[in-house]
């Protein structure tokens, strides 16, 4: 069985099972902005959510990140069409979320963080060249293979982050990645 007393904002005492009750706080966002981005910018993968018609769609996604810029591109990798869903809701929604997390069988090293942002799709070969170059910087393909599809640029308007242990957050060193 299990109690909760108290509201989301207060300090909870859940006792589960018989066990001892545990005090918890809430701390669904215990990351400052300074955190968030570099973790965010230590990983190597993140997930894109788009909204459209057909409702949401997640696509995992390179990127580069200059402070709360990020930018991501299509690439050359296979794809079923260059008419890509994320592209259309983008135009038609340019409301986003990306998500970095990083999962440890030791549940004490969970961590994520979530960029909500505003994004635009460019296709004009001049305006992409910032966003591409500091793609083609980060990631060793595309220095072979440089990209030359649709760029999407977001903002990030809102971080938000949470680390199962926030006592740890200052001693992040992005290798948890």
């Amino acid at each position: 069985m299990i109690s909760i007393i108290g509201g989301l904002s207060k300090l909870l005492r859940i006792e589960v099972g018989g066990r001892l009750p545990q005090t918890i706080t809430d701390t669904v966002a215990n990351m400052n902005q300074v955190e968030c981005r570099t973790r965010f910018g230590s990983a190597r993968v993140a997930t894109l959510a788009t909204v459209g018609t057909a409702g949401p769609h997640l696509v995992p996604v390179v990127f580069a990140l200059d402070a709360d810029q990020l930018f991501t591109v299509v690439d050359h990798k296979p794809k079923r069409t260059v008419r890509l869903r994320r592209l259309a809701n983008i135009v038609n929604n340019p409301f986003v979320a990306l998500l970095v997390d990083h999962y440890n069988e030791d549940w004490e090293q969970l961590w994520w963080v979530r960029a909500d942002g505003v994004a635009r799709v460019i296709e004009d070969n001049d305006a992409m060249r910032p966003g591409v170059d500091l793609l083609v910087n980060r990631y060793d393909h595309y220095r072979t293979a440089r990209p030359d599809g649709p760029l999407i640029e977001v903002s990030i308007k809102k971080w938000t982050g949470w680390s199962a242990r926030p006592d740890l957050s200052e001693s992040f060193d992005g290798l948890g990645q």
